[in-house]
């Protein structure tokens, strides 16, 4: 009786004709409004029909029937009526071994969950007689699972219902990995969208990734890495970005740098640059195969090759940007790598990927950190646009770990779970928290699964494609034979060696002690230059005072106005003071007096 009375006022449009209430959509509810006025007047005219005649019917038969029609007619009606009020979801006969089935979303399943959060606005409404939520759009089947939107009552915000997803699970009576509510970022921030899965995104089962067995790529076009709560693909453009990836340990973080850096890996042309400086070999099966450069460790000769590396990329980073510039605009339009530029050999502008795992070892160094963080800033802030792509992952996303040039340059993010706000904001950007972008809602089994935000789009929920070392190790050698075939397999995979860097040898502080003796508190640059010049001139010979000055910048050394008598006249010129070099030193070394 109840569903019949529902269907003959209408009931179901209630929430569309609602939505157009709030929207203040004159037209559109006078629309809605005819439209139920002429389904009221049909379906009340044919249920009165249906009354009279079932009535008139059964009369009938009661009175000029024999028994056996009658209760034949009896049992049949008892079997119609059955059927049709059935629920689609509980028969009538099941199986002898039922199959878990994910129950429907409904308002009041959303309310109850709603209700059971402790936020006192919602708890409020709902004493009052009122909803706490109101649908702004029908639930409705959103891929593998369940999508309700609607509004929060006045003063709750999303992020309060972000704060107690783990009770929002509990009220729905889902998995915590089911359960994914969102705030819409073109909306106000009461505006909720609650989409809930069949299954458990982390242990959903994935569609195959196109890339697993075949196929090469292009690193200038969007490729697949990911799939959201929904099971579709998300893609990602590795060229004209700058990466950085954090998470607590054991969360897959390194995974999901071996995957992207075996995406890069599948385009011949790229020249890969893998440093893992935890040590276990994570990044061997991609680096051994393939890469250019490669190294595992955090030795003083793994820091060293890999400082000589960057000092090497940051030239190059120099060289292209000149190529680039001397290009014609019919040829470079927009002054950056394309990938027409960067199949052509003869400009060398082919892309360059580096991947570094556990970054933070880099730039807490004590003699080189300042150096490292220089060029990577750099890389960061000029590489993309010259074909340069460099990725940084780390265990402990704080402010050492990715300095504020780097986190804040960064065009590409990807967060898994880390534990408080400073860790989320550090990789997803200032405010990501207060937005409701909270990679601290991830659980212990979220492997995986972390906060994407890049590729013009709004942060997104992406479960990476889980490639482990055997698979990588495949994929790793199909990406070695497309190398072998293009002829640009190079370097650490061909079992070369990078020709020694003087520059490696030497430390700059102690030169300029060597070259300033205690006596001279203060030196030009332009003298400091040329004296180092004398004293290594394999190393120093053309540097300018501006290249000195660049070069000790990273260990916080700053220039000075120095005056000096020259012919009667008083010249000014920027320099160092002695002091302040011994300092720095003593500093990194841990000693009192260096001389």
């Amino acid at each position: 009786t109840g569903g019949t009375l529902r269907w003959v006022r209408d009931a179901e449009g209630e929430p569309v004709r609602l939505a157009a209430v709030r929207r203040e959509d004159a037209a559109e509810y006078l629309k809605l409004s005819r439209q139920r006025d002429g389904r009221v007047r049909l379906r009340t005219l044919l249920a009165t029909l249906a009354s009279l005649t079932g009535l008139t019917t059964a009369l009938a038969l009661y009175v000029l029937a024999p028994g056996w029609l009658q209760a034949v007619s009896v049992t049949a009606v008892l079997l119609a009526l059955g059927r049709a009020g059935t629920p689609a979801d509980a028969p009538v006969a099941t199986r002898a071994v039922e199959v878990p089935k994910a129950q429907k979303l409904t308002s009041d399943i959303v309310l109850r969950a709603l209700g059971s959060l402790g936020i006192p606005a919602i708890n409020q409404a709902m004493g009052k007689g009122r909803d706490g939520f109101t649908f702004t759009a029908p639930i409705t089947r959103d891929g593998p699972g369940w999508r309700a939107e609607g509004d929060l009552p006045y003063g709750v915000t999303v992020t309060d219902v972000i704060d107690k997803r783990d009770k929002l699970a509990s009220g729905l009576r889902r998995p915590l990995g089911c359960v994914w509510p969102e705030a819409v970022p073109e909306e106000h921030t009461g505006r909720l969208v609650l989409w809930v899965g069949d299954q458990d995104m982390s242990k959903a089962k994935q569609p195959a990734w196109p890339l697993l067995k075949a196929g090469a790529v292009d690193l200038f076009k969007p490729v697949p890495f990911g799939t959201d709560q929904r099971g579709r693909w998300v893609e990602l453009t590795l060229m004209y970005i700058a990466a950085v990836i954090g998470a607590i340990p054991r969360m897959g973080k390194t995974f999901l740098l071996r995957l992207l850096l075996l995406i890069a890996a599948l385009d011949p042309r790229a020249e890969l640059h893998t440093y893992d400086l935890k040590g276990t070999g994570d990044l061997d099966p991609v680096g051994d195969r393939v890469a250019h450069r490669h190294r595992a460790g955090d030795e003083d000769d793994d820091i060293e090759y890999a400082l000589a590396d960057m000092r090497a990329l940051r030239e190059e980073l120099r060289r292209r940007a000149k190529v680039i510039r001397n290009l014609p605009r019919d040829i470079c339009p927009e002054s950056k790598v394309t990938s027409e530029l960067a199949s052509k050999k003869s400009l060398g502008l082919h892309p360059i990927v580096v991947g570094v795992d556990e970054c933070q070892v880099w730039f807490e160094h004590p003699k080189h950190g300042g150096e490292l963080e220089e060029i990577c800033t750099d890389l960061v802030k000029r590489g993309p646009a010259t074909g340069i792509v460099l990725m940084l992952a780390t265990q402990r996303p704080d402010a050492k770990a990715l300095p504020t040039g780097i986190s804040a340059n960064a065009s590409a993010r990807f967060c898994l779970k880390v534990m408080g706000q400073l860790e989320n904001d550090m990789v997803l950007g200032t405010s990501a928290y207060k937005r409701g972008v909270r990679a601290t809602m991830f659980a212990w089994a979220d492997k995986g699964v972390h906060y994407f935000v890049g590729e013009g789009a709004d942060a997104r929920i992406v479960r990476s494609v889980f490639a482990d070392a055997v698979t990588a190790d495949r994929i790793a050698l199909r990406a070695r034979k497309l190398r072998e075939d293009a002829g640009t397999l190079s370097g650490h995979a061909l079992g070369e060696e990078p020709e020694t860097d003087p520059g490696t040898s030497f430390d700059l502080l102690a030169d300029v002690l060597a070259v300033v003796p205690a006596a001279e508190a203060k030196v030009w640059n332009e003298t400091l230059a040329e004296r180092l010049a004398e004293l290594r001139p394999e190393v120093y010979d053309g540097w300018a005072a501006e290249q000195l000055t660049t070069a000790l910048k990273p260990f916080g050394i700053e220039t000075v106005q120095i005056g000096r008598r020259v012919d009667g006249k008083v010249v000014n010129r920027r320099g160092i003071e002695r002091a302040k070099i011994a300092a720095a030193v003593a500093e990194r070394d841990g000693k009192r007096d260096v001389g």
